[in-house]
């Protein structure tokens, strides 16, 4: 995730809405039958593909963040999800001087990042055949959705592939030795393989990753 260098605020991103909304600024989502904007709360997240949104703004580490509201990066039993480190937005929606991490997908320097360790582990590096697959609900083909073979060495250019909207549902190297997984309700990737993989991703100063010994 991101904060912005002119510090915290209490503003959350339902409060700004509902002040453009007020405002004339933004127009209500409609569908049929639902009061969206009553019964909703704007989270303040991404869906999908997120990068470093610009000048301003500096990286935020998930222990960083804990680190200050005295809370567990993840919770015991829990996946990271939009319900983590719920100090930082009691009410559901995150400051405006928070950008919180995207849901069903890495941001696109984490997951360049995950690539250059995956390649530097693999015996084959970037020439490693491996799999990728865009579920039906990222990629819209709901019968079987979508599956891309090629070498490890491309994979990075997947971010932005028509079939997904960012990291892949699932990538794994055609000897099975490792998989990855993007769920689109979770604000992580995980990532299963040899002790010698996991504590080289552990490793890496651009990644943050932990281990959570109940998955």
């Amino acid at each position: 995730m991101y904060e912005h260098d002119a510090g915290a605020t209490e503003l959350t991103y339902d409060e700004q809405r509902r002040q453009r909304l007020a405002a004339g600024l933004a127009q209500p989502t409609i569908i049929p039958g639902l009061d969206l904007e009553a019964e909703s709360v704007v989270i303040g997240n991404e869906l999908g593909r997120s990068e470093h949104p610009g000048p301003g703004w500096k990286r935020l580490r998930w222990t960083e963040l804990a680190t200050r509201l005295d809370e567990p990066v993840v919770a015991e039993g829990q996946y990271p999800s939009y319900r983590s480190l719920s100090g930082a937005h009691p009410s559901g929606s995150w400051p405006v001087s928070i950008r919180p991490p995207a849901e069903g997908s890495l941001d696109r320097e984490s997951w360049q990042t995950l690539i250059d360790v995956l390649i530097g582990w693999s015996p084959g590096g970037a020439d490693t055949a491996c799999v990728a697959y865009f579920g039906p609900a990222v990629s819209g083909e709901f019968d079987t959705g979508v599956t891309i073979s090629g070498p490890l060495g491309g994979a990075a250019g997947l971010y932005d592939h028509p079939s997904g909207v960012g990291s892949p549902s699932n990538m794994w190297a055609a000897d099975r030795s490792w998989i990855t997984w993007s769920d689109w309700d979770l604000c992580a990737t995980k990532v299963a393989g040899p002790t010698e993989l996991i504590e080289a991703l552990q490793a890496a100063p651009d990644l943050e990753a932990v281990r959570l010994h109940w998955c």
